[in-house]
């Protein structure tokens, strides 16, 4: 039987979807390099640590199992760090890929759903966003996700790839069964930082900016549960002979920094420390997603669309976290 590679599994995203893989009924496989994920979160699939950039490593992996299809989540993703480190993000990320793909081909296989963001469309000039959106990244992680998508297409004019890119919107939440959760250091995600001040592991919650022209004057973003992304990869994999090219992941529902506060706390119970500094430079006011696309070919419903159950899932996560 042919296994389903998930590159970069033992990661947040990656370990939700071959949880989701394998209740599915699917054979996988992990590859990761351990740099960011955990190999604790590999639970139902063999874990083989190797890294994107070691090509000899990688086609051993390929050698060793029959692999029919690839999901590929391995990237750094810290924009920030993106911004002063570009050369570390365009090596992992761009590079590794193209390894990837190169051995890939030499083992014929010529299937893979690709975990990309909307930081490929840059400043919003309309919302919600599709994915006709002008495609203009503002720092180098969006480029090197938006550079990948452009490959994509050249190798599917080639090679003959399917692939499908999703472009996530912000990813939140935890398995609801406390198995894995979101554990990223350092931690750069608004939810978890907030659970986190509220338990006291953190002084406080800064909010950049409350002076935008929004309803409470916080920035609005979309948050996406972590096992309804894993879905849309089981959907799009399943889609890749009727379709090739890129398809938003969003709820469509956005929810502001003070929302997402208040929704903490009455799910904690506490209160959560704020305080208030001026705007960061690049953030938009509104970003959140036109997910039409995603319902129409891939038939898929987020099924998390009330922030409280996201956040409750974090939060079940968070008071008993395993690693």
């Amino acid at each position: 039987m042919q296994k389903i590679l998930i590159v970069g599994g033992a990661g947040y995203i990656g370990s939700h979807t071959l949880k989701h893989f394998a209740e599915k009924g699917y054979d996988c496989v992990v590859l990761d390099n351990l740099v960011c994920g955990h190999a604790e979160a590999v639970a139902s699939a063999p874990l083989e640590r190797a890294d994107l950039l070691d090509e000899g490593s990688l086609r051993a992996v390929f050698d060793k199992y029959e692999i029919g299809a690839v999901i590929h989540f391995a990237a750094y993703s810290l924009v920030g760090e993106s911004v002063v480190n570009p050369r570390k993000y365009y090596r992992n990320n761009v590079a590794g890929t193209l390894n990837l793909l190169d051995v890939m081909l030499e083992h014929e296989v010529k299937k893979i759903v690709f975990s990309s963001t909307c930081a490929t469309y840059g400043n919003p000039q309309y919302v919600p966003m599709d994915e006709k959106h002008p495609q203009a990244p503002i720092n180098p992680y969006g480029q090197t996700k938006l550079t990948i998508e452009n490959i994509f297409k050249d190798y599917a004019a080639a090679y003959g790839l399917r692939y499908i890119a999703l472009r996530y919107f912000n990813a939140a939440g935890a398995a609801p069964d406390g198995s894995i959760g979101e554990s990223h250091n350092p931690e750069s995600h608004l939810i978890p930082l907030v659970l986190k001040a509220i338990k006291g592991e953190r002084e406080n919650i800064k909010v950049f900016g409350n002076d935008y022209e929004t309803p409470d004057g916080t920035c609005l973003r979309d948050y996406i549960h972590v096992d309804d992304l894993a879905a849309a990869h089981r959907l799009a994999l399943e889609k890749l002979d009727a379709f090739c090219g890129a398809i938003n992941l969003g709820t469509g529902i956005p929810t502001s920094v003070t929302e997402i506060i208040k929704a903490a706390e009455n799910v904690a119970g506490k209160s959560c420390p704020t305080v208030v500094e001026g705007r960061r430079a690049g953030d938009p006011a509104r970003l959140y997603a036109d997910n039409r696309k995603a319902r129409e070919i891939l038939g898929w419903t987020p099924q998390y669309t009330n922030i409280e159950d996201i956040i409750r899932t974090a939060w079940n996560w968070e008071t008993n976290r395993k690693f």
